[in-house]
């Protein structure tokens, strides 16, 4: 059996109310339940929240609600603490030989992302699976030295197509063997697999500039889709 659980609580400092608010006709969290329930794998969608309005909208996107106590929806919450929880009080969830864990904030996330992260899950026998996108940027940290290079030698300048890349969390889906979950307490255990998103569905909502980003994604991508399937509009 396989669960997707939807952390989704209330309050948000730098978006207020971010999870319920629109984005390209209907709410944030919207995006990421259609996506989900949507799969050819999973069971049920779970949506774990402090919040009356956000639970509405889950309801009427056909999703479970889980209601979260207040003392694990604050700004210190961990994700994996509303995981738990929801596993500790839903049979559904506690029976699961799989969580699927899913953030809402990336709504550009599509079925096929979700299902090949659960792909890699059981075709690789791991533990834990992550979506990734490729990560070919330079990345430069302060230490005792100077101003130093992360993932390059900063006296060589290779050429993007000549290094190896390294990968970015997209941050939308993590899928994990409930037994170990509750066992490790967090969210990466075992053996990890990971699959590659595209990176035109990569994108977090953190920020009332990446709400509007996310709306020029979504069109452009609806316009993709007519393009390819004109007699699917």
């Amino acid at each position: 059996m396989i669960q997707a659980i939807i952390p989704a609580r209330g309050g948000s400092k730098g978006v207020p109310r971010k999870n319920a608010l629109p984005l390209g006709g209907r709410p944030l969290i919207a995006w990421t339940i259609e996506a989900a329930r949507r799969s050819c794998f999973i069971d049920e969608v779970f949506v774990s929240t402090d919040d009356s309005e956000i639970a509405e909208i889950a309801e009427n996107h056909g999703a479970n609600v889980i209601a979260r106590p207040q003392s694990m929806s604050g700004d210190l919450a961990s994700s994996e603490e509303a995981l738990l929880h929801a596993i500790s009080v839903n049979k559904k969830c506690a029976a699961a030989d799989i969580i699927v864990f899913l953030q809402c904030t990336a709504p550009l996330t599509a079925t096929e992302d979700i299902d090949s992260t659960i792909e890699v899950l059981v075709e690789e026998q791991a533990d834990t699976a992550v979506a990734v996108t490729e990560f070919h940027h330079f990345l430069w940290h302060d230490d005792q030295t100077g101003f130093v290079g992360v993932n390059h030698d900063a006296s060589v300048r290779e050429l993007r197509q000549a290094r190896e890349p390294d990968y970015l969390e997209t941050g939308a889906v993590y899928v994990a063997r409930r037994e170990g979950l509750e066992k490790h307490r967090h969210r990466f255990f075992g053996k990890i697999a990971r699959y590659v998103t595209p990176p035109e569905r990569v994108w977090e909502i953190d920020s009332f500039v990446d709400f509007q980003v996310a709306e020029v994604l979504l069109r452009n991508s609806k316009k993709a889709d007519a393009v390819a399937k004109p007699g699917e509009r």
